[in-house]
């Protein structure tokens, strides 16, 4: 047997995420809820409310 065998030590398994990124759970997820907000274009109205309010027909 090698001399190099009989002195190797096993492997630590590495972590991959050991690293910390140095981002609060509370800024990441405002990041997300702001990138949600910029990305989703705006609702069209209900075709229901776009035209007269309820009031308006009842006077006409």
């Amino acid at each position: 047997m090698p001399a190099t065998e009989s002195n190797a030590q096993p492997q630590q398994p590495q972590k991959p995420y050991a690293v910390v990124a140095g981002v609060s759970m509370r800024e990441l997820l405002a990041s997300c809820v702001a990138a949600d907000a910029v990305s989703t274009p705006p609702r069209l109205p209900d075709p229901e409310q776009s035209g007269p309010s309820a009031r308006q027909r009842e006077a006409a």
